[in-house]
């Protein structure tokens, strides 16, 4: 890539303790577009409140970051030397069992919303149940709304069965936002091969997490480790299905992992079999701290072996792509 025309980078999924300082780190590593959690386990009207707080961030640091709802805003971003931010929820609590408030929760701005977060929702199965009942009769129903408004199906929490049945159901591709195969590392959160060769058949997109419980040998996993298991996966699934989402939770208080795991559902934290025991956030890798080091997981992609244009996908071309296709309503 040229100084003119710097390489495109998309990270589709962080979670961290936002500021000031987060930002002017994505604007130093040149990420022109972010997909947000908003909400974990809140309410509709407390989902609104954290939306209120982004409102005081876009108009303290407009020069930093804005908000994203197409394609084109993350072009607009990469030539402004800004930050499109893009919302998304890892669990359908906001929408409260109201399939009205779908299109309501689009209208605000919200593009992607994952059908599961661990345990059983309303409409489907969290990978940390001892059985996947897959889809709801519910979540099927949302599902043809997410399909009909443009809002994104996410199945990075969610068990294989109910991962399996999204796919099929959907009409529109899927996305798997923030996890790694589990051939290469066997968390209860990454992704059985069937469910990836599934997910790049239909078009659906993997974002490769970068948080240590989902990497092998976690915090101690090297580049090279990492950068050789994407490759093998663009090998399986081809690489037009595939970019990062690094699931950072940059400068977050260790309690923020008991709001993660434990939401109001529990009095204390059930972590699931097999599943990581630490009471907090482990250590990032040394080659990947913050949203400055994405220029190092490029060097370590090219090293092993990615042209230029296949490069250039998995930075973010080709989220840039589903994000295209994928935020309007459907074409009648």
């Amino acid at each position: 890539m040229s100084s003119e025309t710097p390489m495109l980078i998309v990270d589709c999924l962080q979670y961290s303790n936002w500021s000031e300082s987060i930002f002017r780190e994505m604007q130093k590593g040149g990420v022109s577009a972010v997909h947000v959690t908003i909400a974990y386990h809140e309410s509709f009207q407390e989902m609104v409140q954290n939306l209120i707080q982004w409102n005081g961030f876009f108009d303290r640091y407009p020069e930093l970051i804005f908000p994203g709802r197409t394609g084109d805003d993350i072009r607009h971003a990469q030539a402004e030397g800004r930050t499109a931010i893009f919302f998304g929820f890892q669990n359908p609590s906001p929408i409260e069992g109201d399939i009205g408030l779908v299109a309501i929760c689009h209208q605000l701005g919200i593009r992607f919303m994952q059908l599961s977060y661990n345990n059983q929702s309303l409409l489907a199965t969290g990978c940390y149940e001892s059985e996947d009942t897959g889809i709801t009769r519910f979540g099927k129903q949302v599902i043809a709304e997410m399909n009909r408004v443009g809002l994104v199906v996410d199945m990075s929490h969610s068990a294989d069965r109910s991962t399996l049945e999204a796919i099929e159901l959907s009409t529109r591709p899927i996305a798997i936002t923030h996890a790694n195969p589990a051939w290469w590392f066997g968390a209860l959160r990454n992704k059985s091969d069937d469910v990836l060769k599934a997910l790049s058949q239909s078009g659906g997109m993997l974002g490769f997490s970068l948080y240590p419980h989902h990497l092998n040998q976690g915090s101690a996993c090297t580049l090279d480790d990492f950068c050789k298991m994407v490759a093998e996966a663009a090998n399986r699934y081809g690489v037009a299905n595939l970019g990062l989402g690094s699931d950072l939770c940059q400068s977050q208080p260790d309690s923020i992992v008991t709001w993660m795991r434990n939401g109001r559902w529990s009095k204390s934290t059930d972590y699931g079999e097999g599943s990581a025991k630490s009471p907090g956030f482990p250590a990032q890798p040394d080659w990947f701290r913050d949203n400055r080091d994405f220029l190092k997981v490029a060097e370590g992609l090219k090293a092993v072996g990615f042209s230029s244009e296949e490069l250039a996908g998995l930075m973010g071309e080709n989220w840039l792509r589903f994000y295209d296709e994928s935020f309007g309503p459907m074409e009648a």
